[in-house]
C-alpha cells in the first residue's frame, strides 16, 4: 500500500491541462485563465474627480475667494475649455478634470449664486483628484495565467477592456458505476439491490470543481459490458469507475480494462476510507478507479479527484486545505492506515471550530458524510487524542461539498 500523498503526487503527475478556449467575459466565472489579461487601457484613463464639487486653480480658491463659473462637465462629457485665473468649472464624481484645474473645490465648501463661487473651506493642489491610471496602467497585467476568476477577477477584466477571455476548457470526465446490484434513483430495486448514489454525487463534486461530468449508464459485473462501457471514454479528459476495484471474484474492473489496454499505476492505498483506490491509464486517459462503498468514493474523491480536476484545469491540484479543529469527543489510537473521519462542526467563542466526531463511521453510511461538516485527518499510527486536543482536519462547505 501507498500514501495518500505519494497517492495524489502519482495520480498528478501525469495530467496535464486542458486546451485554451475563449469564452465571453460573462461565462468566465469559475474558469482558469489560460493566457494572461493585459489592461487594454489606463484606470482611471484620464486624471477625475473623486467627490462633486468644483475644477479650480487652487492658487485661486482661497478662502472668501469670488470664482466665475464657466461651464459644467457631467460625468461623461469633458469641459472642452481650460480653467483659468479666477475661473470654476462644474463638475461631479467621475467627471474628466478640465486643463488648468489642479485641485476640487467640493460642493459643501462652495456657495453659488449667479454663476458665481465662493469659496468656503480651500483645497489644497491635487484635493480629491484621481490621477489617470492610479488604478493600473495600459499594459500592465491585471490576471496572470492559471487564476481561477470569481465575480471579483470578471469585473477586474472588464474594467481592463476585456469582453473575452482565453481560459481553460473544462475537463470532461466520464463517470462510469459498476455492479449487478446497483440500480438508478427512483427504478424498483431487485433483489439484493441498492440504489446507485455514486454516479450522481461523483457528476455533481466534478461539476462543483469545474468539470463537465459524463454519466454513463451503470455497467453489470461482466468483463465485457464493463470493457465496452469504457469505451465511451475515449477523447475524455478523465475516466472514473466506482466498485469493482477490490480483489473479490465480482470486482472486475481492473481485469476489464486490462484487456483495453489499461496500464496499471496502483490499486491500493493506505487509508481510511478508500484502500482499494485504483490509478492508471487507458490508453490517452488517465484513469481513477473509486471503492464501491458511497463513503469510500466519496471520500476518495475529495483527496484525490478534486485535486486532479484542479489539475486539468489549469491549477497546481493542491490538496484540500486541512485546518485546525478542537476535539469535542476522544479520538482512538489509529494504525498503519490514514484515517479520514466524519464529524459536525460547532463554532464556539474564541476556540473556534468543534469537531464532533460521529461515532459510527461505516463507509456504507452515506447519512453520516450527507451531515458531516468536515473530515478529521488521523495520521497513521496516530495516538489516542482527548477532548480539547487540536487535529487537522478538512471543511467541506469551503470546497463547495
Amino acid at each position: 500500500m501507498i500514501s495518500v500523498t505519494e497517492a495524489r503526487a502519482r495520480i498528478l503527475a501525469g495530467l496535464a491541462p486542458t486546451a485554451g478556449e475563449i469564452v465571453p467575459l460573462t461565462d468566465g466565472a469559475g474558469r482558469v485563465t489560460a493566457a494572461p489579461l493585459i489592461a487594454r487601457h489606463s484606470n482611471p484613463p484620464a486624471d477625475v474627480s473623486a467627490m462633486d464639487g468644483y475644477a479650480v486653480r487652487a492658487a485661486d480658491a482661497l478662502a472668501g475667494a469670488r470664482l466665475t463659473l464657466i461651464g459644467a462637465a457631467p460625468a461623461g462629457h469633458p469641459f472642452a475649455g481650460h480653467v483659468g485665473a479666477g475661473e470654476a468649472v462644474r463638475l461631479f464624481t467621475g467627471s474628466v478634470v478640465p486643463e488648468g484645474a489642479d485641485t476640487i473645490l467640493i460642493q459643501e465648501n462652495a456657495a453659488v449664486a449667479d454663476r458665481v463661487v465662493t469659496v468656503g473651506e480651500p483645497p489644497p493642489a491635487g484635493r480629491h483628484i484621481r490621477r489617470m491610471g492610479q488604478d493600473f496602467r495600459a499594459g500592465e497585467t491585471l490576471i496572470p495565467t492559471g487564476q481561477r476568476l470569481n465575480p471579483r477577477l470578471i469585473g477586474f477584466a472588464a474594467a481592463g477592456g476585456h469582453a473575452w477571455l482565453t481560459v481553460h476548457r473544462r475537463p470532461r470526465v466520464v463517470i462510469l458505476s459498476t455492479g449487478d446490484e446497483i440500480a438508478l434513483p427512483g427504478d424498483p430495486l431487485p433483489p439484493g439491490g441498492v440504489v446507485s448514489s455514486n454516479g450522481p454525487a461523483l457528476a455533481a463534486l466534478v461539476r462543483v470543481a469545474g468539470g463537465d461530468p459524463v454519466l454513463l449508464p451503470s455497467a453489470a459485473d461482466d468483463s465485457r459490458a464493463i470493457g465496452a462501457a469504457a469505451d465511451a471514454a475515449r477523447g475524455a479528459d478523465m475516466l472514473v469507475t466506482t466498485g469493482g476495484a477490490s480483489v473479490g471474484d465480482h470486482d472486475l474492473v481492473q481485469s476489464a480494462l486490462a484487456e483495453r489496454g489499461m496500464v496499471l499505476d496502483f490499486w491500493r492505498i493506505a487509508m481510511r476510507p478508500g484502500k482499494p483506490l485504483m490509478h492508471g491509464r487507458l490508453g490517452d486517459v488517465p484513469m481513477l478507479g473509486l471503492p464501491g462503498n458511497p463513503v469510500s468514493a466519496l471520500v476518495c474523491a475529495i483527496l484525490f479527484l478534486l485535486p486532479a480536476i484542479a489539475r486539468l484545469s489549469g491549477l497546481p491540484g493542491d490538496p484540500p486545505p486541512a485546518e485546525p479543529l478542537r476535539l469535542g469527543a476522544p479520538l482512538p489510537a489509529n494504525d498503519l492506515r490514514e484515517d479520514y473521519v466524519r464529524a459536525s462542526l460547532l463554532i464556539q467563542g474564541d476556540e473556534g471550530w468543534i469537531a464532533h466526531p460521529y461515532p459510527a463511521q461505516d463507509s456504507g453510511m452515506i447519512s453520516r458524510l450527507a451531515r458531516a461538516d468536515a473530515l478529521i485527518i488521523r495520521p497513521p499510527f496516530a495516538p489516542p487524542a482527548a477532548v480539547g486536543e487540536v487535529v487537522p482536519g478538512i471543511r467541506l462547505a469551503p470546497l463547495g461539498l
